[in-house]
Parts: C-alpha cells; structure tokens; sequence
C-alpha cells in the first residue's frame, strides 16, 4: 500500500491502495509504519505522493458505511494518528500531488511542508460538510495551520474543489508542476530544505506547529468526543449515502 523509493538521501513514499487510494484503516496504519521508519532512518527528507491520477480521494466512505459505528470508533483514532503523525515528522516533508486530493486527501497533503501539485484535471478540496461529517479536530487544526485565513471558511464550508492554477491562487498549493517533471520537482524541494541544518530545522518546524498541537491537546478531550458521535450516527450515513449517489451514482 505504501511504497518505498530512495533517491539518494530522499525518501519517496507512494500510495498505492485501490482505484483512488482512499483512506481506511489499513492504509493509514501502513502509512503510520512508514513514517516512523523514516523517522528512525538516515533519510533527509521525504516525498509523500500517490499513484495514477489520484493522489488520494479522502476517505473510504464505503467501508464507513458498511462498517458502521464499531468501524468509526476504531478508524477515527487511526486518522488522527497518521495526521499527527505526518504533520509532526522531524524532516521535511514535500507533498508531490500527481492528481485528485479531495477531503482527506487534500489534509494529507496540508499536513506536509511543501506542496505541488500536477497541472492537468486534478482538483483538491475539502467537502467534508457536504459529505455530511464533522472534521476531526487534527484535520481542521492541519487546515488552519496550511490554509490562508481568508480562504479557510470558504474551503471548508462551501466544500468546491479547485483545479490546479484556482488552488495555487487560493494557497491550497505552493507549486505547480508539469506531470511529467512532478516528481524532480518535488524531489528538487526537498534537497532544498533538506540543505538547511537538520537540527535548525526541526526545531523550527517544531516552533511553527507547536500553537497548533498545543490547542489540539484541549480540542481532542473537548470536541472529538461529539465528532466520533456525529460520524457514527444513522442519520449520518444516509446523508453519506446520499451523497455517494449524488456525486458516484453507487449505493454501499
């Protein structure tokens, strides 16, 4: 599901995980695997893409549905692991958005440092609300860190997705890049924050995200209890199925 490239001292994770790499608990615990040996490796910094067109499409809402509240209570957990753990990685981190990066998706790649994403048909955005699910509170702190302030209410309320150059002008990305040249791209990135002192780096890193972690150790106690509730209940997966209908035309 998670697939490992070294490129000198670069490592490169690519999901590979379905149609649309999209997030359950099987993926997201592969990616927690990979991010701690990174971590306990020599790598100076990473890359994190997908495979195909799709970077990844959100969440499983399939396994959501037919997994129902016992499947919330444990995926939960796991997404907020994985984010945390993506968002607090000591190296940089350089997203390489080889397409789509929608709802779950596009927090992933907001939970990195640096971030492109391939000109062509892709589209990122958060339609969460339109989904009919609350934000755990990792991906909305990850949002607000990542997302300009002017542009944060309309991402998350309105739910549109962007195509690359609306995304760029909206800070949703810092660079766009051919598709053909996304990976040296992304590649290039990262020996360039690679170059900064490994130690000045983390620690700065560590400076930026620490207001962020510190309201997320209040907001997991306070609001996640009532995102948990919100995700499991009946009323909530019709509106996940109706908007699978809606969008896919499939039925779980």
């Amino acid at each position: 599901m998670i697939h490992r490239d070294h490129h000198d001292s670069i490592t490169v994770l690519r999901m590979e995980h379905g149609k649309a790499n999209a997030m359950d608990i099987d993926l997201l615990e592969n990616l927690i695997e990979a991010l701690e040996e990174v971590e306990h490796s020599d790598a100076s910094a990473l890359v994190l893409t997908g495979t195909g067109t799709i970077f990844s499409a959100g969440v499983d809402l399939f396994r959501v549905l037919d997994g129902g509240a016992d499947y919330v209570q444990r995926f939960l957990p796991a997404l907020t692991s994985a984010l945390t753990a993506l968002f607090t990685v000591p190296r940089p981190v350089v997203a390489a958005l080889n397409g789509h990066a929608i709802a779950g998706g596009c927090i992933l790649t907001s939970a990195c440092d640096f971030r492109i994403m391939a000109r062509g048909k892709g589209k990122i955005g958060v339609p969460e609300l339109r989904v009919g699910v609350p934000f755990p509170s990792i991906a909305l702190e990850v949002l607000r860190f990542a997302i300009p302030r002017q542009h944060l209410q309309e991402l998350a309320y309105v739910g549109r997705t962007f195509a690359p150059d609306d995304a760029l002008a909206r800070g949703l990305v810092d660079e766009l890049a051919e598709p053909d040249d996304l990976l040296e791209r992304a590649l290039a990135a990262a020996r360039s924050l690679a170059d900064i002192p490994a130690a000045t780096f983390e620690l700065s890193k560590r400076q930026l995200r620490r207001p962020t972690l510190d309201r997320l150790t209040v907001l997991e106690q306070e609001i996640d209890p009532e995102v948990y509730a919100l995700w499991a209940r009946p009323e909530i997966h019709e509106h996940i199925q109706e908007y699978l209908d809606r969008t896919l035309g499939k039925k779980a």
